[in-house]
């Protein structure tokens, strides 16, 4: 209460990083008299700073690079970052003092045991001074870039309270607009017979109001059941039609009644507009001496950007069974109704059909994704290993005197995403045990793979608990893989799009095996012939050409998975450089590296270019997101009794682009949820709606 002081500092930060502080100038003053309040002093104190910091710009020579300022009151802070409430006089002055040369954003807290403008305004001994921070400074100065985490928007504390803030006065102001009621109230129905029923009631309840002669049932406000006729429901019918074309089309009748030419760029200059009988706006056409009826010869005019017309628009479409624009505009033009712009409106009321998307609405599409990486290493044959299980085919185990007996045989197809090369099991039943020692036999013959992918619905993981098989049987797969240091990729149930690699060819496998039995005639498959026959199945297709075949002299090598195959070592071969035809013949292991050079070379220069087209999904479609409403495919069911869903769930791919969803499906009083692919869904309404 009785100095205010302020000490500056100067900060110099070498190249190297190093920092050093100096004390630059100090001030001390006795606090003015009267007596002032200490939020005074402390603001008399900040420009006190603030003219220091003046003085120290005007005698370097150096420009300086950045001024902070700090103090240890926060109502000084309040006042210096306000923007909303006024001052009187003395505490404006000096803000608006400080904020001529500072900016608040210059101005930052400091604790009071870190503060050393303290020494300055409180007593201390001359020999105790130089044990102080007076010359040093606090301690944060001595970093080379410090940052201010404290909070940067400072506030006014109590400004209701606060003596130096003047009374805020607020003014409210009230605006009337006359409100006239017209259609939009309409738009809370959602049908036309509803629509139309409402309105026939508030007619009858208003002939009650008006008449005298009602019936005992029928005074006042009240829903009125037996006397709502086809009369009253015309009647409320044409008050609406005609409500609708004096809030669309006022200057167009205006000009009519008064027997004036419409202007050209009037949407009803080639329908020559009429008025009817019953006041509502007509077609005149040419045909009126057809001898038809009037909704024949004067259909009734209605624009098709209104909700009304949407209305009718659904009403019609459902009494055609929620048939195509065809059959809904004639239903439409049947009852009387000519919709300017009709067949756009029609088409965007189909377009926004639940019903129609549910019988007909096409499953959602995204962006084809990028290959994963495992499809573009460079990497030894089945490294990155995809698989899958196809069959079953009826195989003799043993011939008896009453006949033979059959039983099941799979087969599981591995291929290798990079070399497409392919390499089939055969397993005797659909359990964990079989997998596992088909899976043994795979490492054994073509090494360890880095990781496996496949589908989720195969026996690997799935097939085994419908098959009542015991849980420990799962977990010997899971030792079993990691003994070998195998990763496992499974991808979402139903998506089978997404392994298309190993599909194709199993696909493939198919349609050679029945070619052979086709060509065998009728034999009695047992486990040495199906062997067999998938081994020849297994050839064939690690011969298949990779690319087309070049009749170029020069590139006789056909770019095949088998030129490849018996090449495999612990490690990618190296490349070696200028291998004659001569050292080719003289060493086996140089002709050896030659055939893997020129496979691995061809597989960089004119495979990998051929996997960069997109066949087909070319276009990003708007994402599905949470709360949307779906379509749930169900292949064992019919479509019309496929679930509905709501997505709990979106799961973005690495381009941020949404293939994948949990969807939430009641069915009998059961929730469920379902991790699906976009591809088995059917999009209803957004969330938005």
């Amino acid at each position: 209460m009785k100095a205010i002081c302020a000490v500056s500092y100067l900060k110099v930060t070498t190249g190297d990083g190093k920092t050093e502080v100096g004390f630059a100038l100090g001030k001390a003053r006795l606090a003015p008299q009267p007596e002032l309040t200490v939020p005074r002093l402390e603001l008399c104190a900040a420009v006190m700073a603030v003219e220091m910091a003046e003085v120290i710009c005007e005698e370097i020579d150096h420009p300086i690079d950045k001024t902070s300022f700090y103090t240890d009151s926060k109502v000084v802070l309040g006042y210096i970052h306000n923007q909303s409430r006024r001052f009187y006089v003395y505490v404006n002055n000096h803000v608006c003092r400080i904020r001529e040369s500072t900016t608040p954003e210059q101005w930052h807290f400091v604790t009071t045991d870190q503060n050393p403008a303290d020494h300055g305004s409180r007593s201390v001994p001359a020999a105790e001074l130089e044990h102080t921070t007076w010359f040093t400074g606090p301690a944060f100065l001595q970093c080379p870039s410090y940052i201010h985490l404290e909070q940067t928007d400072y506030k006014l504390l109590d400004p209701d309270n606060d003596a130096e803030v003047c009374p805020e006065v607020k003014t409210l102001c009230t605006n009337i607009t006359k409100e006239v009621l017209g259609s939009g109230r309409w738009e809370r129905f959602s049908t036309w017979c509803s629509l139309r029923k409402t309105m026939s009631n508030l007619i009858h309840i208003a002939q009650c109001f008006s008449q005298s002669n009602v019936e005992p049932n029928c005074k006042g406000w009240h829903i009125c059941k037996t006397a709502i006729t086809p009369e009253l429901l015309d009647q409320a019918e044409t008050m609406i039609i005609k409500n609708v074309q004096f809030e669309t089309y006022a200057d167009e009748i205006k000009r009519i009644s008064e027997k004036q030419n419409l202007p050209k760029n009037s949407p009803l200059v080639k329908l020559n507009p009429v008025i009817g009988s019953d006041n509502l706006l007509r077609i005149g056409g040419r045909i009126n001496r057809a001898g038809l009826g009037v909704k024949d010869t004067n259909p009734v005019i209605l624009p098709g950007s209104h909700y009304i017309t949407t209305l009718l628009v659904r009403h019609h479409h459902e009494k055609v069974s929620h048939q195509g624009r065809h059959f809904t505009e004639g239903a439409v033009r049947e009852s009387g109704l000519w919709i300017v712009g009709g067949k756009g409106c029609i088409s965007r009321v189909i377009s926004k059909c639940v019903t129609c998307k549910k019988l007909r609405g096409k499953f959602e599409e995204q962006l084809m994704s990028d290959l994963p990486v495992d499809r573009l290493q460079v990497e030894p044959p089945f490294s990155y290993v995809g698989m899958d299980m196809f069959g079953p085919w009826e195989v003799t185990t043993r011939r008896t005197r009453g006949g033979q007996a059959n039983r099941k045989q799979w087969a599981i197809l591995f291929t290798c995403l990079c070399t497409r090369a392919v390499h089939i099991e055969v397993v005797e039943e659909m359990s964990s045990s079989s997998f596992i020692n088909a899976l043994r036999r795979f490492f054994a013959l073509r090494g360890p793979a880095k990781q496996l992918r496949s589908d989720c619905g195969t026996n690997f993981i799935g097939a085994h608990k419908e098959m009542a098989t015991n849980a420990p049987e799962k977990d010997k797969v899971q030792h079993f893989l990691q003994d070998q240091k195998c990763s496992w990729v499974f991808n979402p149930p139903h998506s089978s799009h997404m392994g298309g690699v190993w599909e194709r060819m199993i696909g493939l496998a198919r349609r050679i095996l029945d070619n052979m039995l086709l060509q065998t005639g009728h034999v009695q498959l047992t486990h040495e012939i199906l062997t067999t026959f998938l081994a020849e199945v297994t050839a064939i297709l690690n011969a298949r050409p990779l690319l087309p075949v070049s009749s170029d002299p020069e590139h006789p090598h056909i770019l095949s998975p088998a030129m490849l195959l018996t090449q495999k070592t612990g490690v990618v071969p190296t490349i070696c450089d200028d291998v004659g035809p001569k050292e080719m013949l003289r060493s086996h292991w140089k002709r050896v590296q030659s055939l893997a050079d020129t496979f691995w070379s061809r597989w960089r220069k004119e495979y990998l270019h051929s996997l960069q087209i997109r066949q087909k999904w070319h276009h990003k479609n708007i994402d599905i997101k949470q709360g949307d409403v779906v379509l749930l495919k169900d292949k064992q069911t019919r479509r019309n009794e496929w679930p509905m869903g709501v997505i709990v769930k979106t799961v973005a791919s690495e381009d941020g682009i949404i293939r994948k969803a949990e969807v939430r499906v009641a069915s009998k009083g059961n929730v469920k949820t379902y991790y699906r692919p976009i591809s088995e869904m059917v999009f209803l309404l957004s969330s938005d709606v």
